[in-house]
């Protein structure tokens, strides 16, 4: 695989990947749209009339999250191990890596964590649904703030929280894969590298992945992650020898998987990870002649993160506020669903431009230094 590994050409560094920002606004779309269908007293009326849309929304959307997970190997390897035999983790590094994406997901889902608390709270005053989180208790609380609830089976607080565990989990793995390759001489690198994913890969699709109930640590997803990962080493390869021998390895990868045990949601993460080797297309999906069009989707993937986490606690209150007064029928439930989702929208972009404003962080850190010298 050295046309792999040796890419005549520079990486494609810096140019514009549209693909990943059409990925993470239509992935995120799907994945409100699931829980709109799945959860709550509204869609059973609207299933009544669009028994097959909802019925799709409430299945088939919810394998976005492949998307999500080859992308997220994908953007991985580009910080961490941009090319098989050039690791970017260091032995004093790795703390410092998971820390720093344990600090880029916490905020979101500290609010959207918080706020699930609080929409609950008033959901359950308001009306009675099963799929309302109960009041939490205190080990619930700790489990889901330290990322830990599945593990220690405790209920979820809100949809869509079990993710960051995932991501964080995955991301950590891949950074101590990298710091092993980095420990082995030069010569080997490369080798190891392949080896350690592509066979981590293989123990994902073909072990941990038909695992009942093994989706609550990394090794059950680091299948599609891997996928993204050789997508993102046979881009940044610069040949289009490279992307073949990279497409040939993820195809290999995933079709040993989908021939023990044919599975939708690998065979979807296998595509979305030749469609960032590729990217068929990427001229046009830029959108250049169509300012507005590109501002709308680098919008929904700007801010897909917050509304990924938060639409949850958006349904909960939205459904408790209006129900009661809503007519019978599927039309006024369906526009009370659509509602739901704007507000996600708008939800999700305040918070994220809340927690980009600049001076955010520093502004935080004075306040809790005042508090702590206050209480001495």
């Amino acid at each position: 695989m050295k046309s792999l590994t040796e890419p005549r050409t520079p990486p494609a560094a810096g140019l514009p990947e549209p693909w990943i920002d059409w990925g993470k606004a239509i992935a995120s779309q799907l994945i409100v749209w699931h829980h709109l269908a799945h959860y709550g007293p509204l869609a059973p009326r609207v299933a009544a009339v669009w028994p097959d849309l909802m019925g799709w929304l409430d299945g088939r959307a919810l394998y976005a999250v492949q998307a999500f997970l080859v992308m997220g190997g994908y953007l991985a390897a580009r910080s961490l191990w941009p090319r098989p035999g050039a690791p970017r983790v260091a032995a004093a590094d790795w703390p410092a890596r998971a820390a720093r994406r344990w600090r880029r997901l916490m905020p979101t889902y500290l609010a959207a964590l918080l706020l699930a608390v609080l929409c609950a709270a008033l959901a359950r005053q308001w009306m009675d649904d099963p799929d309302t989180p109960g009041a939490p208790t205190a080990g619930q609380l700790l489990a889901h703030l330290l990322l830990l609830q599945d593990l220690l089976e405790q209920p979820a607080l809100s949809a869509g929280l079990w993710y960051v565990a995932i991501d964080l989990q995955l991301y950590a793995l891949l950074a101590a894969l990298a710091l092993l390759v980095g420990r082995a001489p030069a010569r080997w690198r490369r080798a190891s590298a392949l080896a350690l994913v592509v066979g981590g890969g293989a123990a994902s699709v073909l072990v941990f992945n038909r695992q009942p109930g093994g989706d609550e640590l990394a090794p059950y997803f680091f299948g599609s992650y891997a996928l993204g990962v050789l997508a993102a080493w046979g881009r940044a390869a610069g040949t289009a020898a490279g992307r073949r021998a990279a497409g040939a390895l993820l195809l290999g990868l995933a079709g040993a998987g989908l021939a023990l045990a044919w599975r939708d949601r690998l065979a979807l993460a296998a595509l979305c990870a030749m469609l960032l080797l590729w990217q068929p297309g990427r001229t046009r999906l830029a959108l250049a002649g169509q300012p507005w069009l590109r501002s709308v989707v680098a919008q929904l993937a700007a801010i897909s993160y917050a509304v990924f986490l938060l639409h949850y606690p958006i349904s909960l209150l939205v459904t408790a506020l209006l129900i009661d007064a809503l007519p019978a029928g599927p039309v006024p439930a369906a526009a009370l669903l659509e509602l739901t989702w704007l507000l996600s929208l708008a939800t999700g972009w305040a918070l994220t431009q809340a927690l980009q404003a600049p001076g955010l962080w520093q502004r935080l850190r004075r306040l809790t230094a005042r508090w702590r010298h206050g209480t001495r």
